[in-house]
């Protein structure tokens, strides 16, 4: 299981090696700063960390339904509507580990599930035409549960997690490192809550998974 020290470390150098990317090195500051510019369309790839840091609650066995902390890879699309707002579309999919902590049977292995949560912010940039450029947003999160499966404590056998609808916030930073390329610092903040089945609804949760999301791509401007 990944830890949270480890998720949070494997994007921070992930931030390292794509500032030092051949790309950077040889243009960045060698060129005036294009900025951003109304109709801009802009692809990212890099690694994120996903930190579940929420809470919940379990009927009848009572504890704390928990999701373990991952790294994957991730896909970006922006859109800018003009120069200062743009629409950011994020695609990946994780694998986590469940379980509820402190039930009345003890820590219960609830196995995996992979989550796919598509993610769209409406992004604010106060300073488009600086190479530093900042950015805040928010929007709207639907994350789809599927996978379940792996080793489960007795007499678990059959869990299911429903999808759901999250919101949250978006804080970031683009670097211009030539005319085309960027470099790229996120974090989002979800509040995202789904309802848990185990046994075919014997014993049902509500899980406040609420996660983090961290990571560093690289960009292309189209």
């Amino acid at each position: 299981m990944t830890t949270r020290t480890g998720a949070l470390a494997a994007a921070l150098l992930a931030c390292t090696a794509l500032a030092a990317t051949p790309v950077a090195a040889q243009e960045f500051g060698s060129q005036p700063v294009r900025g951003k510019r109304a109709g801009d369309i802009v692809l990212g790839a890099g690694l994120i960390g996903v930190l579940p840091e929420g809470e919940g609650r379990v009927s009848l066995i009572g504890g704390k339904p928990e999701a373990s902390d991952t790294v994957t890879g991730q896909l970006d699309l922006t859109y800018f509507l003009m120069p200062q707002l743009s629409l950011n579309l994020i695609a990946a999919t994780t694998r986590h580990d469940v379980h509820v902590r402190n039930s009345a049977f003890g820590d219960v292995d609830l196995g995996r599930v992979w989550a796919l949560p598509p993610t769209l912010n409406l992004q604010f940039h106060p300073f488009p035409t600086a190479r530093f450029s900042p950015y805040i947003g928010a929007g709207l999160n639907y994350t789809v549960f599927y996978g379940e499966g792996g080793a489960r404590t007795s007499p678990v056998n059959k869990v299911a997690i429903d999808n759901a609808f999250g919101y949250g916030i978006n804080f970031g930073l683009d670097v211009e490192v030539s005319s085309r390329w960027l470099v790229n610092v996120d974090a989002k903040k979800l509040w995202l809550r789904p309802d848990v089945s185990v046994n075919s609804g014997l014993i049902t949760g509500h899980a406040n998974i609420d996660p983090w999301i961290v990571g560093a791509s690289v960009r292309y401007r189209f």
